[in-house]
């Protein structure tokens, strides 16, 4: 007769994982600004040249078309959309304002990508409205002004925000409230209310139109 087996005592429970889904409305403009595929091989180019970079070397003309063209967010699919970062940190930082404990929410909150852009960057895509081109003022890191291009959606852009979030943790009403204190309090983008270099210009609010 072989041996009772042992009962086991489950201490962790599955992931209570589920899904709410959002319809949002910009209430100020949506602004955005992405570090260029052109940026990026600058940089790479002056590295790669080491000591002898700056030897002799022209400052090229800027093309601000072509830099505010290359600041939007897009999706291999050719459509614009928002990272689903800024959704996911902005939902992280809001916990601050209700008393609950961010690194839990780091676990319990997840934006749902609509598509990716070809860095592998997940989007939320903008459903309604078109960009215009704005140009800004911005401090550069050694303190001199630079003009940045950059794209901007006036009020009434939408986007459909899907968050996967644990249940043990947060109500389907916890999400749907923690999204419109974002929407009113935090905002997304530049220029956000949140912005960690200044006070914000007000800009990346919305309302939850369902």
């Amino acid at each position: 007769m072989g041996l009772a087996a042992e009962k086991m005592e489950v201490l962790i429970s599955p992931p209570n994982i589920q899904v709410a889904e959002f319809k949002i409305k910009g209430t100020t403009p949506y602004v955005h600004q992405k570090f260029s595929e052109a940026a990026k091989e600058a940089i790479q180019k002056t590295q790669e040249a080491g000591s002898t970079a700056k030897k002799g070397k022209k400052r090229e003309p800027k093309d601000f078309m072509a830099a505010y063209r290359n600041a939007i967010h897009r999706a291999t699919q050719g459509w614009a959309g928002i990272p689903c970062a800024a959704f996911r940190n902005a939902l992280i930082d809001c916990c601050r304002l209700v008393g609950f404990v961010m690194t839990r929410a780091k676990l319990s909150v997840f934006i749902m990508a609509d598509g990716f852009e070809s860095d592998g960057t997940p989007l939320v895509k903008i459903t309604k409205g078109e960009p215009r081109y704005h140009c800004q003022p911005m401090p550069n890191a050694n303190g001199n002004v630079d003009l940045r291009p950059m794209p901007m959606w006036e009020p009434g852009w939408e986007a459909v925000v899907k968050i996967r979030f644990d249940a043990d943790q947060f109500t389907h009403a916890d999400i749907a409230n923690l999204l419109l204190r974002v929407g009113q309090q935090v905002g997304i983008g530049t220029g956000r209310h949140n912005s960690p270099k200044g006070f914000g210009c007000g800009w990346g609010e919305f309302e939850i139109l369902d």
